[in-house]
C-alpha cells in the first residue's frame, strides 16, 4: 500500500478548488441556495396559529354577551366574522372560509345570572386540520375562563376556577415557530448542499474523460477520495457559517449554544452528506442520475424522517427504526438544542456518535466502490 503523499494531495485539492471556481453551479449551490431555502422555511412555513378566521353568532344581545363579543374580537388571535345564523356560518366553515364558529346562546345572560355559565357558548371547529381545530377550541375555552374571572372581579366577587393553570414555555418562551423551524431547516439545507456538491464530482470526471488520465497517475485511492472531500468540506462549512449568520442576524433566531459544538457536529454531518453524494457519484458515473439520486436520498428523508416537522415518536415502529439511519435526525435535533436550549453535552454527544458512525458507513462504502481500474 502506497504512503499518502502530501504533495499529491495538495495538487489534487488545488485542482478541485480550480474546478469549483470555474463551475458557477457549485457557488450557486453553496451560497445562494442556502439563503433562499432558509428564507422559504423561515417565513413561508409558519406553524403559528394566528389571525385565524372565526365565525360568531350572537343569539343574545344582552350586556354580558356584548362584553364577551368585545373580548373575543380584541384577543388578536382571531379575525372574527359575525353571521346572521349558525347554519350560514357552518356553510362557510364547510367551504374552508372559517376555521371555527362560536355561538353565544340565547340564554347566555340568564345562565350567567344563575351561575350556569359553563354551557353558555358553543364552539364548533373544522376537524379536517386537527392541530388548528385543537388550537381554536383550547384558546376560546381559555378566553372564556379569563373573561369569567375578569367579570367576577368587576362584580366584586372573585370567581376562581377549581384549578388555576399557569403556563410557561421553556427554551422558546416567545413560542414563535420560526425559532424551531429555522434550526431544523438548516439541517435539511445542509443535507441538500452536501449531497449535491459531491454527487457530481466523480461522475463529471467519467463524463469528461479525465478519470482515465487520473487513474494513469500514481495517485492512491485515499488521496483521490480526500481530494474530492476536503475542498467541498471547506465549501460546506462556509455555507454552514452563512446559514448561521442569516438565521441569527437577519431572521433574529437566538443561538444559545457553543460555536465549538456547532463546528464539531457540522463537520460530522458534512462527512455523512458528502460521503452519501460521493458514493452515488462513484456508483452511477452519470451527473444527471447522481444528482437526481442525491436529491431523492437526501431531501426527502431529511424532510420527512428527521423530526424537523413530523414528530418521530408518533411514527410507526418500522419508520422510527429507519430514522436512526438518517443523518438529519441527529443534526436537526442538535441544531434545535444549540439554538434554543444551549450546549447540553449528553444529548449532543449521543447525536455526535450517531453522525460519526454514519460518516464511517458512507465513506467506507465509497472507498469500497472506488477502484484504480477502468472497470
Amino acid at each position: 500500500m502506497k504512503a499518502l503523499s502530501a504533495r499529491r494531495l495538495r495538487a489534487l485539492c488545488l485542482k478541485e478548488a480550480y474546478q469549483i471556481i470555474r463551475d458557477p453551479s457549485s457557488i450557486l449551490v453553496a451560497f445562494v441556495m442556502p439563503v433562499v431555502l432558509l428564507f422559504v422555511f423561515g417565513y413561508a412555513i409558519n406553524l403559528d396559529s394566528s389571525s385565524l378566521r372565526l365565525g360568531l353568532v350572537m343569539e343574545d344581545q344582552g350586556p354580558a354577551a356584548v362584553q364577551f363579543e368585545q373580548t373575543l374580537k380584541a384577543s388578536g388571535n382571531f379575525v372574527v366574522e359575525a353571521g346572521p345564523s349558525k347554519a350560514a356560518l357552518l356553510e362557510r366553515m364547510a367551504h374552508g372560509r372559517l376555521r371555527g364558529v362560536v355561538v353565544v346562546r340565547g340564554d347566555f345572560g340568564a345562565r350567567l345570572a344563575q351561575g350556569q355559565g359553563g354551557a353558555a357558548i358553543q364552539v364548533l371547529t373544522d376537524g379536517s386540520e386537527p392541530n388548528t381545530a385543537s388550537f381554536v377550541g383550547s384558546y376560546v375555552e381559555g378566553l372564556w375562563q379569563t373573561w369569567q374571572q375578569q367579570r367576577g372581579q368587576n362584580l366584586a366577587r372573585h370567581e376562581r376556577p377549581m384549578i388555576e393553570v399557569q403556563s410557561r414555555a421553556w427554551f422558546n418562551p416567545s413560542t414563535v415557530s420560526r425559532n424551531f423551524l429555522v434550526p431544523g431547516s438548516i439541517a435539511v439545507v445542509m443535507t441538500i448542499i452536501g449531497a449535491l456538491l459531491t454527487s457530481l464530482v466523480v461522475a463529471r470526471e467519467w463524463e469528461r474523460g479525465t478519470m482515465e488520465a487520473l487513474l494513469a497517475t500514481p495517485v492512491t485511492k485515499a488521496e483521490m477520495l480526500l481530494s474530492k472531500i476536503l475542498p467541498y468540506y471547506a465549501l460546506g462549512m462556509v455555507a454552514m457559517a452563512l446559514c448561521l449568520l442569516v438565521a441569527v442576524v437577519l431572521m433574529d433566531v437566538p443561538f444559545r449554544g457553543s460555536l465549538l459544538a456547532l463546528f464539531v457536529l457540522s463537520s460530522l454531518f458534512l462527512g455523512c452528506a458528502l460521503g452519501n453524494g460521493l458514493f452515488l457519484s462513484t456508483v452511477m458515473k452519470n451527473q444527471f442520475n447522481a444528482a437526481s439520486a442525491a436529491l431523492v436520498s437526501a431531501f426527502l428523508p431529511s424532510m420527512m424522517l428527521s423530526g424537523f416537522v413530523f414528530e418521530i415518536s408518533s411514527m410507526p415502529t418500522a419508520l422510527r427504526a429507519l430514522t436512526y439511519l438518517i443523518p438529519a435526525r441527529y443534526f436537526a435535533g442538535s441544531l434545535q438544542t444549540l439554538f434554543q436550549a444551549g450546549t447540553l453535552v449528553p444529548l449532543l454527544a449521543a447525536n455526535a456518535l450517531g453522525l460519526a458512525l454514519l460518516t464511517v458507513l458512507w465513506l467506507g462504502l465509497t472507498a469500497m466502490k472506488t477502484g484504480r481500474t477502468l472497470e
